[in-house]
């Protein structure tokens, strides 16, 4: 009896060890050197140890409390990225964090050469795949937009303008010159970086951008999520957004060049903005369809 007693009480012990942050580890990616078949342990690559190479494999290896520490190597790292559930979620005294030391988080895509149909003049056009939403970029910034409404009004184009028409993405180039001779890219990734019914998470220090949607979406059952230091931008319909009732800080975070909206709400959602700045250059600062907005310096 004592013996069966006895390891009922270890068995409980061993339990409560592992949900305790102790047991939390750093976890590297690094999209020029590291492996998705290393172990993500360490920064450097030696043998098997070493960083994962894509975040989506970091996240998949992850647990309560980790901290996912992201490389800044000067390449883009193009992927969606989810953070879900309790394995991605933190504790009040160690949050689960997502590091990203100044990456950029790329949603563009380089529009095919051979998907430019001639119109006539200088106009081309294509059409995307994903059509909600969209931006054309030029040499890695949102063009020049002009909106229209009848296909008349195509014609009032400038040279380096673009529109959306009837799910056609149209662009005037400048005389004598062809699309393919630009950087032009689209919005081909939905969201960035989107969290369901995580808590306690720290997101800092990326630049996310290009997104058919959102740069980063609170879609609901978050809780005591702190974005930190984040550059959103140049995203079809918001930079960051905050739906269902999910509770998100906005702390030290620029907002700008995006298509819809700055940051949006909706729902029964609360979103604190600190001192961050949320441009209106291209789109309102803040739309709401619901949810409350609180602002402080």
């Amino acid at each position: 009896m004592w013996f069966r007693t006895f390891i009922v009480v270890i068995i409980v012990v061993v339990y409560c060890l592992l949900a305790t942050p102790g047991w939390a580890r750093d976890i590297y990616v690094n999209n020029v050197t590291g492996d998705d078949r290393y172990d993500g342990n360490a920064p450097v690559a030696a043998d098997l140890y070493g960083p994962y190479r894509t975040l989506t494999r970091a996240l998949k290896a992850s647990v309560k409390g980790d901290r996912v520490i992201v490389a800044n190597t000067g390449e883009a790292y193009r992927e969606c990225i989810t953070l879900q559930g309790a394995r991605q979620s933190g504790y009040p005294d160690a949050p689960f964090e997502l590091i990203g030391n100044g990456a950029v988080l790329e949603g563009s895509e380089q529009v095919p050469a051979d998907d430019w149909i001639f119109v006539g003049g200088n106009l081309f056009r294509f059409q995307p795949p994903k059509m909600s939403f969209q931006v054309l970029y030029l040499d890695g910034k949102p063009a020049q937009r002009r909106q229209v409404s009848v296909l008349a009004d195509i014609d009032d184009l400038q040279p380096l303008e673009w529109c959306l028409h009837e799910r056609w993405v149209y662009f005037r180039t400048e005389p004598n010159r062809l699309p393919q001779s630009y950087a032009l890219s689209f919005a081909a990734r939905q969201v960035g970086i989107t969290l369901y019914e995580v808590q306690h998470v720290i997101v800092r220090d990326l630049v996310v951008q290009g997104f058919q949607l959102d740069g980063v979406n609170a879609h609901d059952g978050v809780r005591d999520a702190v974005l930190v230091g984040l550059n959103c931008r140049g995203n079809a319909r918001s930079g960051i957004s905050v739906g269902g009732a999910s509770r998100v800080r906005v702390d030290s975070c620029l907002v700008g060049n995006n298509g819809v909206a700055q940051i949006r709400t909706e729902g029964y959602s609360r979103t604190q903005i600190v001192g961050s700045d949320v441009l209106d250059n291209t789109a309102p600062r803040i739309v709401r369809d619901g949810g409350q907005v609180e602002e402080a310096n």
